[in-house]
């Protein structure tokens, strides 16, 4: 027996129907109420093509529901040797087709997931939360591939091989899918200490061999920033990047400094306050370049922009810099993200500021205060911003590549 979805027509908006084919290749067509444009249909993978826009993931959630309701019912008339009836795939159907919300199973692991992210509302940010619905639905979207609820008896080595293949049949990232079954570990270790027996232990992940270039801003980047002219347009976000640049934090945090957070401790003026994503107290002391920039805005900080503006202005002024070395980054195409070489201004985001600042003066100041500054609570994390390329190096050899093929056309 075996069921896809197809459009019935190919008009404007159609119904999508349920192809039922029984052990005597007896076909049937049910209707399900779901519409949509045939030109939005992929018919090979039997979804909408964009299922990450907000109408077409609901429908494609349903979708899902309906392919786990009709496998989950299949399987139980085989095992129990029950009559199939079509009524009943008709029911399973409309149950799901018509649901607002979809309630997990109880003892799922998705139903695990959602007591967990419950259970940590009132002390995560609003950036981990949407982070951690991420995977939430990415894993719901592999239980619609393999058109079975996961339980915690799935979650094994074979879990592991299953999730990668699907993560390289749906061209996520492998730092995306890897994430996610670290987060299935975290699930894991929560149940654990609750006295829930799993296997964890099985959930291993081969280790990622990668180059990973940290896009940073440096010192002399820096001073070619300061000494540009922009227009007046672009002289705020050219102020905050510099200021974010000494500072070290996100952009949540800076872009709201104001002066009644300043401090004087010892003579030196500082920023107290406390940290959007993490909740923690900051006492940061303002580096003499962000207090130069405060002094050509009279004595106080620029005037405020929005996380999308400041995004496309701070491109701007980098591109007005002429700082168009190449960098390789992921970038989104479509639906998306794939390496590329792009030049270094186009690389420019707002979270460039807090790993200039973690790799510029990483080995010149003690780690143990780069961390206070920044609010990191590890090593490990604070490494995940350093820059460890020796950049230095790397521009004498360009520069000896350039000489001896000068020498070598002078010779010829």
């Amino acid at each position: 027996m075996t069921f896809d979805f197809i459009l019935l027509d190919a008009t404007a908006l159609s119904t999508i129907a349920l192809r039922f084919i029984d052990d005597k290749d007896k076909e049937y067509l049910l209707k399900t109420p779901l519409r949509i444009a045939s030109s939005k249909w992929d018919a090979d993978k039997q979804r909408p093509y964009n299922i990450y826009l907000k109408k077409y993931k609901k429908l494609h959630t349903r979708l899902n529901k309906i392919r786990i309701g009709i496998a989950s019912y299949l399987r139980d008339i085989k095992t129990k040797q029950r009559t199939l009836s079509i009524n009943t795939l008709g029911r399973i159907i409309k149950k799901h087709a018509t649901l607002i919300d979809h309630d997990s199973p109880e003892g799922s692991l998705l139903k695990h997931m959602e007591t967990y992210i419950n259970n940590r509302l009132h002390i995560i940010s609003d950036s981990t939360y949407k982070r951690y619905m991420v995977f939430f639905r990415l894993l719901e979207r592999f239980e619609g591939h393999r058109m079975q609820n996961l339980h915690l008896n799935d979650l094994n080595g074979t879990f592991v091989k299953d999730f990668l293949t699907f993560g390289e049949l749906e061209e996520y990232s492998k730092s995306t899918i890897y994430r996610t079954i670290h987060f299935v570990r975290t699930i894991l270790n929560f149940l654990e200490k609750r006295g829930i027996r799993t296997l964890i232990y099985e959930l291993e992940l081969p280790k990622e061999k990668k180059f990973h270039q940290i896009v940073t801003l440096t010192e002399d980047e820096l001073k070619t920033i300061k000494k540009t002219d922009v227009p007046i347009h672009l002289k705020a976000a050219k102020d905050w990047l510099v200021i974010s640049c000494y500072t070290g934090q996100r952009i949540s945090d800076f872009m709201n400094f104001n002066i009644e957070m300043m401090e004087v401790l010892d003579g030196r003026p500082c920023m107290s306050f406390v940290q959007k994503k993490t909740q923690k107290e900051i006492l940061l002391a303002l580096h003499p370049a962000a207090l130069v920039v405060m002094s050509k805005n009279n004595n106080s900080f620029p005037s405020k922009l929005s996380t999308q503006r400041y995004n496309d202005q701070i491109k701007e002024v980098v591109h007005l810099a002429g700082i168009k070395s190449l960098v390789k980054v992921r970038k989104r195409q479509g639906f998306r993200a794939y390496e590329m070489m792009v030049q270094k201004w186009e690389a420019i985001t707002s979270h460039i500021g807090r790993r200039s600042f973690a790799s510029n003066f990483y080995g010149k100041i003690p780690t143990p205060l780069l961390m206070e500054a920044t609010g990191h609570s590890t090593e490990q994390m604070f490494q995940r911003y350093i820059n460890s390329v020796d950049t230095e190096r790397t521009r004498n050899l360009g520069i000896y590549f350039e000489e001896t093929y000068k020498e070598t056309l002078m010779v010829t």
